[in-house]
């Protein structure tokens, strides 16, 4: 390593996952003769079902609110472009970083994370409602393109990646960690627990790992982008966040009077690249510390290898609570995602109380004596929805176009 970074040239580094060494799918299938097990991960990725619904799901703002806002869609491709910029820097596997990158947000709800939080809801005493769970359910049971199994039978390392990306799930002892620190985990990760081992006491890859800081590094970049355009932040504001105040004081000492639209970008690449560029920094200075042999060795390593500095971790976490503050806790943005969270709910409360309302295929071998596996259908059907099927639903069952505005 010797603190030098590799730009993608030469061989994968040492503690890169090893597409020649990939523990396999859970149904064996025969080799690509074109393909990578990781490509082929991603091609089965960004040609589902799941994924184009992605355009149609809300990231912040609603389809409807205008046409340049980011959608589940160009959020996952902004993620993706970054992980694969940053397995590139590190020499890691940019196919398989692409492929979590794309699988990481299948399982989003419509209409945000207020989707999710009225799913939660409903299914409280089913099992709770999970986004990363059900990216999991999508890609190994929700989608039925092939003739030999449901799911897209990824490889074991996409898999892993997707579940743990954002770090370890139990501890050595099973019991919860991080965001399932006292909670029993997902019922459908341990459903597919039970079927394959997905070693969820260790760090995911480093290529896991470069998907899921890229997803804090595109959250951060586009919603400063989407705030600003949609009039709740201000650049001004902007200058309370230290790191972003010293970014727009460069920009405006070399391009004086510069134009909104411009600036506005110029701040966003170099809230981007600042990002990237520590994160690199970081990932070698923890790399030539640990030294991981290989990437079961930086599984391993007790911390994840690809993270902020101190200082910009600083700078996330004010980025995010100014964030928090002014959009997505803006009163415009809560009354639009309340009713919505509404939309849900109803839609919900009328599948459950009468099944009727479910259309065919998904009313088909539906058990009415099993109140889990009778919530987790509706659930299922509920977060596969964009946000405009949702809309027509609630349209066409109570006779009623919800007021989102």
């Amino acid at each position: 390593m010797e603190g030098q970074i590799g730009f993608g040239i030469g061989p994968h580094a040492a503690f890169a996952v090893d597409p020649a060494a990939s523990r396999g799918r859970l149904y064996p299938e025969p080799e690509s003769p074109t393909r990578t097990p990781y490509q082929r991960d991603r091609d089965r990725i960004i040609h589902s079902t799941a994924f184009r619904r992605l355009k149609d799901k809300t990231q912040v703002f609603l389809f409807d609110e205008g046409d340049h806002y980011r959608t589940r869609l160009t959020h996952t491709i902004e993620v993706a472009q970054i992980a694969r910029a940053l397995a590139r820097a590190l020499r890691l596997d940019e196919d398989l970083a692409e492929a979590i990158a794309l699988s990481h947000d299948l399982g989003h709800t419509p209409f945000g994370h207020a989707g999710e939080r009225a799913l939660d809801r409903l299914m409280q005493g089913h099992g709770g409602f999970d986004h990363n769970a059900q990216s999991l359910r999508v890609v190994t049971k929700l989608e039925r393109r092939y003739p030999q199994f449901d799911g897209l039978n990824l490889s074991w390392e996409a898999l892993e990646g997707l579940v743990k990306h954002n770090g370890p799930l139990v501890d050595a002892a099973g019991r919860g960690v991080g965001s399932y620190a006292g909670k029993t985990l997902p019922a459908a990760i341990l459903a597919y627990a039970e079927e394959q081992d997905l070693q969820l006491a260790t760090y995911a890859s480093a290529e896991a790992q470069a998907a899921a800081i890229a997803d804090d590094i595109a959250y951060d970049a586009h919603d400063i982008d989407d705030g600003l355009r949609a009039g709740l932040l201000k650049v001004d504001g902007l200058r309370e966040v230290e790191f972003l105040r010293d970014i727009i004081g460069e920009i405006d000492a070399r391009h004086p009077g510069l134009e909104k639209p411009r600036l506005v970008n110029e701040v966003v690449r170099r809230v981007i690249t600042r990002m990237i560029e520590d994160v690199i920094a970081e990932a070698l200075k923890r790399l030539g510390e640990a030294k991981p042999s290989s990437a079961d060795a930086l599984r391993h390593a007790g911390r994840p290898m690809l993270a902020f500095s101190d200082e910009l971790s600083k700078a996330d976490r004010a980025i995010k609570t100014h964030l928090w503050h002014n959009v997505y806790r803006h009163p415009r943005v809560m009354q639009v995602m309340t009713a919505a969270e509404g939309v849900v709910e109803r839609l919900f409360e009328r599948y459950w109380s009468d099944p009727a309302a479910l259309p065919d295929e998904w009313r088909r071998d539906l058990d009415l004596t099993d109140s889990n596996r009778r919530a987790r259908r509706i659930a299922d059907f509920l977060a596969g929805m964009t946000d405009r099927y949702a809309l027509r639903e609630h349209q066409r069952l109570f006779d009623a176009s919800p007021d989102l505005g």
